[in-house]
């Protein structure tokens, strides 16, 4: 590693590290009220002993299951609906309405109504974190499709190409980094979303295991399951930003 790559990736470490510095010596000096807010290395120590427990990987897994599973469906469909509505004028005219008009809606507000359609269970929260990935997809994929040059969609009709032809192999490739970056919004939303329908209804998770030992007053390992759904976000973060980069080279 160069000196140059070396000072760049401890300046990206710095904030964090002031940061958790910070935290320590706040909480050690009880200028807040160590109960309200444990020290660093107790919060530390009570990660490593609910991962070592099996309790933390095992909500985990299951946050991320049904994470992937909300994220997966919200992407396809997302991108299939904005495609259309591109593209089809009647599918603007009937899809977008409804876009418009649940856009402004807290995708948190729709959690009751997913917990009546499909129960206290899994289907629930894998629906409210579909409802809140599809609309930042459908939006991203509708701009990108529409601000595809025209020249090529009339040169490829006028060479004899069928207008399904057009769609997938002109407007969706020529769309991909405006889906991939929908995509990668959704996906932040995605563990909100996980979190909060966990912290509502749920009886496994992450977000479940944050309001347990919140209500139960054990503060370490509250703040050691919020700090572990901070590094899965931003973990998940960077790895699709730098699987964008490597799909995205062919535009170089």
């Amino acid at each position: 590693m160069s000196a140059r790559a070396l000072a760049a990736a401890l300046f990206r470490v710095l904030p964090v590290l002031i940061v958790a510095g910070g935290w320590q010596v706040i909480s050690s000096a009880k200028l807040i009220n160590p109960e309200l807010l444990p020290p660093l290395s107790a919060v530390l120590r009570a990660w490593f002993a609910i991962t070592l427990s099996g309790e933390l990987p095992y909500h985990a897994a299951f946050s991320l299951l049904n994470l992937g599973a909300g994220l997966v469906l919200g992407a396809g469909v997302g991108v299939l609906v904005g495609l259309l509505m591109a593209w089809y004028p009647i599918v603007n005219a009937t899809a977008g309405t409804i876009i418009q008009m649940t856009f402004p809606i807290p995708r948190s507000a729709l959690i009751p109504v997913m917990i009546l359609w499909f129960g206290l269970g899994a289907g629930s929260m894998i629906a409210a974190i579909f409802s809140g990935c599809l609309l930042p997809v459908v939006v991203s994929t509708y701009n990108g499709a529409r601000g595809v040059e025209e020249a090529l969609t009339w040169s490829a009709l006028s060479l004899g190409a069928t207008r399904r032809q057009v769609l997938w192999e002109i407007i969706l490739p020529a769309a991909i980094p405006d889906i991939l970056t929908g995509i990668r919004g959704a996906l932040a939303t995605a563990f909100i979303l996980m979190v909060t329908s966990e912290f509502l209804i749920g009886q496994r998770g992450l977000g479940y295991l944050i309001g347990f030992y919140g209500d139960s007053g054990l503060y370490p390992p509250m703040f050691a399951v919020v700090l572990t759904v901070a590094a899965l976000g931003f973990i998940a973060d960077r790895v699709f930003l730098h699987a964008m980069r490597r799909w995205l080279r062919w535009r170089d």
